[in-house]
């Protein structure tokens, strides 16, 4: 009968052996876990995006972080909104909102821009800029559309309207038609989807934008799989 004695030699290089193993594999765990960073995305837009009228937790970006948290989506979504403020605004804004912890960027904005009667080609040359400040920072966008009420007339409605898709096919922006139409696909203005909205008529409340952030997040994720 043979026996086989385990010399204290091979002993010593089967240990050294597992233990380089275990070097090597928490190495690779460690590397894995630094490359897994957190997304940022900047939500540049007017009370829209800021959550006018409602509790802090019922707006669009909590709403909406929620969403992503749910999904297990590693990604935080920073509140840009400000109330009242037009395309101009938020370009007067861009530069020091894009902070370097910034990956990519969501556009509301040309409401306001309705609301005070200015040019579509105002609020296009305006949108054109902020689309073209983050293509040289090589941030991904989404841009959300708005759609003009008739009342302007059909030629300032279809040069509004159309601003939203020629900008994003020109810069390479996801996009999405209508931010009202996330609430309801068939609607193009707020009166259209009165159940969802506040008493002003204009600003959506918690169960409209519960609703919004079900059509907008799948969107979202779009975006963050075009980081890096």
């Amino acid at each position: 009968m043979f026996s086989f004695i385990l010399s204290p030699v091979a002993y010593g290089a089967r240990r050294t052996l597992r233990n380089l193993s275990f070097t090597l594999a928490l190495s690779f765990s460690v590397a894995s876990a630094a490359n897994a960073e957190s997304v940022t995305v900047f939500a540049l837009g007017d009370s829209l995006t800021a959550g006018y009228g409602l509790p802090e937790g019922d707006g669009l970006v909590p709403q909406l972080n929620a969403w992503l948290t749910e999904k297990g989506a590693d990604v935080t979504v920073l509140n840009g909104g400000v109330s009242g403020d037009t395309s101009a605004g938020g370009l007067s804004r861009l530069a020091w909102s894009l902070t370097p912890d910034v990956d990519a960027l969501i556009v509301t904005l040309g409401g306001n821009d309705l609301l005070r009667g200015l040019q579509p080609e105002v609020t296009r040359d305006n949108i054109k800029a902020i689309l073209t400040e983050a293509e040289a920072r090589q941030l991904p966008v989404l841009l959300i559309g708005m759609k003009a009420p008739g009342n302007f007339g059909p030629a300032y409605k279809e040069a509004f309207d159309r601003l939203y898709p020629d900008l994003a096919a020109e810069h390479g922006a996801l996009h999405i038609d209508s931010y009202f139409g996330l609430i309801d696909p068939q609607a193009t203005d707020p009166g259209q989807i009165a159940e969802f909205m506040q008493a002003d008529g204009i600003h959506p409340n918690a169960e409209g934008v519960k609703r919004a952030v079900a059509a907008l997040g799948p969107r979202v994720l779009d975006l963050v799989e075009q980081v890096n």
